[in-house]
């Protein structure tokens, strides 16, 4: 049985191996010629590298070069071709098809010729030549150029006749063979000038007309940038990025047919070199074009260029902007910030005022996590404050908010005018830095040497110039910064001191009562259990219980406690009274009740209010949501509040 089923497969299959081969082999064969017959060029079309386009039309001929895997435009001037546009024109050639075709031999049987079609074989309207031969190849290498004749169209327009390479036979092929071998030169041309993109570009080298020493060179170090000449100093890579993407934006205009008396190439007003990855790209902006009635803040100016290595003239429209800006790349691409440090690494600050011999300095510094403490928490910090050596350093609880303010604003400190490069000794004297107004010495995890930013202002004090540096080399850039920064350097423990008046209550601490009296009259002015719904402002004496719980101050002042307070320019007693009674859980389930008093000023202005503890031995102003709700307790219920807005 298995043998009978074995012999009637083979024989199927050798049955429809015999119609295939008999049948089908045929009918594929057929319609291979058949799309062979109708390709007008054949492996002389495979591998095109040159191309020619000859037309009776002005401007209308060309010529292409592949080199590697770029084209270029030979004619009618040397330039890098639109890559589209010129694979456009090999695809086009690759692939032509004729929709039929008829024997030259077969023109005078009907008394017709070539010229009846448009093909004239010695000035024809539009021919191309191409060639499969490298043009880098020696001159012994055989070079042999294929070319094609067109005509005139047909009748209905959609279709053009063509003469074969061989001018046995004419085709006609569709007129978008035409249109494709007539794309205009502004086309046919790559516009873009330098190319070489930030990413890879290495350095970037200006030089401006005059002497050699106008030339301005940054060089790429890693992820920055770095001038060598005329300056060794930091480059903002900001601007950097931003400069090389509006040199990459730059695009040739118009080629003039009438070149300038003056080449850019010859007397370049500037000339911009991009370095990249083995690629080195040089443009000459010559003269401005001539513009009859020029716009007064025109946002681009148009002038002559010249790419380095090409004969071509072209115009070239530059932002007026960035035409500055490579003028007087020296400042313009120039870092401004003046320290160069990440926050998150600093472990200490150090504030002296070597002007002020003394002014005790500061030391801000960053405290290690406890054990156990989430390894992304923030760190806390402390002032040590030094004294004048008959005791040692003492230490507070910094404020962590403003530490970190600080060294934001110093990250961000930059430079406002670069004041000098090469100061002179008499030059550090009247500016200041013999004796700084303010020293910073910045601490850095992992560093060997702390960043050191000296402050120095002139005999007015209207200026203010920073120099930075380490403690072996204080710099030799001087800048003048904006004048806020010396306010952020407080030499003043307080202004650095942990604002928490006191260590909040704990969780199973809970505020009773509230009263607020005025001490003078012993009148009370507010008085509520915390409990209970309190009848006057409940949101006010929410605000009040979640302020006392924690309480921070605004401010603190110099000394401890005193019984009256400079307020205003006299000299004051206090006004007010808070007292808050706390209940803390007691033995056998009961609660202990003590009563915290703190003393108030009367509110002085829009937010300012004093107050005062004996326990803390501490005098502070209050923060403003706390005064708003305590003026709100004393005064609200009477308090007919602002005037309406008049009506409009």
């Amino acid at each position: 049985m298995r043998t009978k089923v074995t012999l009637v497969l083979i024989f199927l299959n050798a049955a429809l191996f015999i119609f295939i081969f008999k049948f089908e082999r045929p009918r594929i064969k057929d319609a291979e010629a058949r799309e062979t017959r109708r390709r007008v060029l054949g492996p002389e079309a495979s591998d095109i590298r040159t191309i020619e386009v000859t037309s009776s039309v002005a401007d209308g001929s060309f010529a292409l070069e592949r080199r590697r895997d770029t084209w270029f435009l030979t004619k009618p001037f040397e330039w890098p071709a639109n890559l589209h546009a010129a694979s456009a024109i090999v695809s086009d050639l690759q692939l032509l098809e004729h929709e039929s075709a008829f024997p030259v031999a077969d023109l005078g049987k009907s008394g017709l010729s070539l010229a009846d079609y448009g093909i004239d074989l010695d000035k024809p309207k539009l021919k191309v030549a191409f060639s499969s031969i490298d043009p880098a190849a020696p001159a012994s290498i055989a070079r042999s150029t294929t070319e094609l004749r067109l005509g005139d169209t047909t009748k209905d327009g959609k279709r053009l006749y063509l003469l074969s390479p061989d001018r046995e036979r004419v085709h006609v092929v569709k007129r978008s063979f035409a249109d494709t071998l007539t794309t205009p030169l502004d086309q046919l041309r790559a516009d873009t000038l330098l190319t070489v993109r930030v990413f890879e570009a290495r350095s970037l080298t200006i030089q401006t007309a005059g002497t050699a020493s106008a030339r301005v060179r940054i060089r790429r170090d890693g992820t920055r940038w770095r001038f060598e000449t005329p300056l060794t100093a930091a480059a903002s890579t900001t601007a950097m990025e931003i400069a090389i993407k509006e040199l990459n934006g730059l695009r040739a205009k118009s080629f003039p047919a009438t070149p300038p008396a003056t080449l850019p190439s010859s007397s370049p007003m500037m000339r911009v070199t991009l370095e990249g990855n083995g690629v080195t790209e040089t443009l000459f902006i010559g003269d401005p074009v001539p513009v009859a009635s020029p716009a007064p803040a025109a946002a681009t100016a148009e002038y002559f260029g010249q790419l380095e290595g090409r004969a071509a003239v072209f115009t070239v429209a530059i932002p007026v902007e960035l035409i500055r800006a490579l003028g007087s790349a020296h400042e313009t691409l120039r870092e401004r910030r003046i320290l160069d440090f990440d926050p998150a690494q600093v472990t200490a600050v150090a504030i002296s005022s070597p002007a002020q011999p003394r002014q005790a300095p500061i030391t801000l510094q960053r405290l290690e996590p406890p054990a156990g403490q989430a390894a992304g928490a923030a760190p806390s910090w402390q002032i040590v404050v030094r004294s004048d050596g008959t005791q040692g350093p003492q230490t507070l609880p910094a404020e962590r908010a403003a530490v970190v303010r600080l060294l934001e604003r110093l990250s961000l400190l930059a430079a406002e005018k670069f004041q000098s490069d090469e100061p002179k000794a008499a030059d550090l004297e009247d500016w200041g830095f013999n004796r700084p107004l303010r020293e910073v010495t910045i601490t850095l995890a992992g560093s060997a040497a702390p960043l050191v930013l000296r402050l120095g202002t002139d005999a007015s004090r209207t200026t203010l110039f920073a120099r930075a540096g380490t403690p072996g080399d204080p710099g030799n850039s001087i800048v003048q910064v904006r004048p806020e920064i010396e306010r952020d350097l407080d030499l003043s423990p307080l202004a650095w001191r942990d604002r928490a008046v006191a260590d909040p209550l704990p969780a199973s601490a809970r505020i009773a009562a509230v009263k607020l009296t005025e001490i003078n009259s012993k009148r009370v002015l507010f008085e509520s259990p915390v409990d209970a719904t309190s009848p006057v402002q409940p949101a006010a004496l929410a605000t009040v219980v979640t302020a006392l719980r924690a309480l921070r101050a605004k401010d603190f002042l110099p000394g401890g406690f005193t019984e009256k307070i400079m307020a205003a320019g006299d000299e004051r007693p206090w006004r007010l009274l808070l007292e808050t009674t706390v209940s803390l859980p007691g033995p056998a389930g009961g609660e202990l009740l003590t009563v915290r008093p703190l003393f108030l000023s009367e509110r002085l202005g829009g937010a300012l209010q004093y107050a005062g503890s004996k326990e803390l031995d501490a005098v502070f102003t209050l923060e403003h949501p706390l005064v708003d709700a305590l003026w709100t307790l004393a005064y609200g219920a009477r308090d007919p509040g602002p005037p309406p807005e008049p009506k409009k």
